[in-house]
């Protein structure tokens, strides 16, 4: 089920990259903020930091393959990296549970949530339009 879940999360994330132009990805809101694109990078980067806590059963510095500020403003790279975070963490998700592993795949899906909605507040916030299955989850 949280397998599931986390999909879902994945789903939404992809949505609204696909969606989102490169200069969205510069925009923050007018208080104290970071423009979405790290919003995405701290996303990517926690996704990939449990996926190696999943391979190797302990929690470990964090990391993300976004390299640098700059490319946090490239929809494509973000895209990309989030596409290949999802895909990476479904391939560690596969092993065997148990209580270790069960909790590293609930902190992700609890950042995740986490994010999405902040990520809801920036889009309203800044006049974005939400993508449909945003509208659908969040009920707008």
């Amino acid at each position: 089920m949280i397998d599931a879940r986390l999909d879902a999360v994945f789903a939404l994330y992809a949505e609204l990259i696909d969606a989102l132009e490169d200069a969205q990805l510069q925009q923050s809101l007018p208080v104290p903020s970071n423009p979405i694109g790290l919003q995405l990078w701290c996303v990517v980067g926690a996704r990939e930091t449990w996926t190696r806590a999943l391979e190797t059963g302990t929690w470990g510095p964090f990391g993300c393959s976004i390299g640098s500020f700059e490319d946090t403003r490239k929809r494509e790279v973000v895209a990309s990296a989030l596409a290949a975070s999802a895909s990476a963490f479904r391939v560690a998700a596969v092993a065997k549970d148990d209580n270790a592993r069960t909790d590293f795949k609930l902190g992700l899906l609890e950042h995740e949530s986490q994010h999405l909605g902040q990520l809801l507040r920036y889009l309203l916030g800044l006049g974005i339009e939400p993508p449909p299955g945003w509208k659908k989850r969040f009920a707008l």
